[in-house]
């Protein structure tokens, strides 16, 4: 799981970087539907950085395989759909008009993601420890912080 979330880490600096590049590097070179495609691709990669780093936690402090399935699929998810619609939408200011096959591989990125969120709410469905006690409250935080 260190190596999802070093990966998610780097993604999260990516995703700052690829926002302002979409902002004012890319903005002048392509036309404003694309921007708004890839607008989209950097909004779904940043909100699936944190679900990715939710189920990260929930994973170290549950050990419920569900979380780190949800983890992969996520990951698999921003390379998909995002990945897709940064080629799509860049394909006037880059030239490369044969990336339109990639058209399709978008949906299965969406099917990622739905997949990752399914397995987040089974995983917290099926968690039966004190993590989701509430009168315990927040206490699994707690212990993992102690822990070291």
């Amino acid at each position: 799981m260190k190596k999802i979330l070093v990966i998610t880490s780097a993604l999260g600096g990516l995703t700052v970087i690829l926002g302002a590049f979409g902002a004012h590097g890319i903005k002048p070179l392509i036309s404003e539907a694309n921007i708004e495609v890839y607008k989209t691709a950097v909004s779904y990669q940043f909100f699936h950085v944190l679900a990715i780093i939710g189920c990260g936690i929930l994973y170290q402090l549950s050990g419920n395989k569900l979380f780190k399935i949800g983890s992969y699929a996520f990951l698999l998810g921003i390379l998909l759909f995002s990945g897709s619609l940064y080629l799509l939408s860049t394909r006037e200011a880059t030239g490369l008009n044969s990336l339109a096959i990639l058209g399709p591989i978008t949906p299965l990125g969406g099917l990622s993601f739905i997949t990752g969120w399914v397995m987040m709410m089974m995983g917290i469905i099926k968690e039966k420890n004190y993590l989701f006690n509430q009168r315990e409250g927040f206490r699994g935080l707690c212990l993992l912080h102690n822990s070291k």
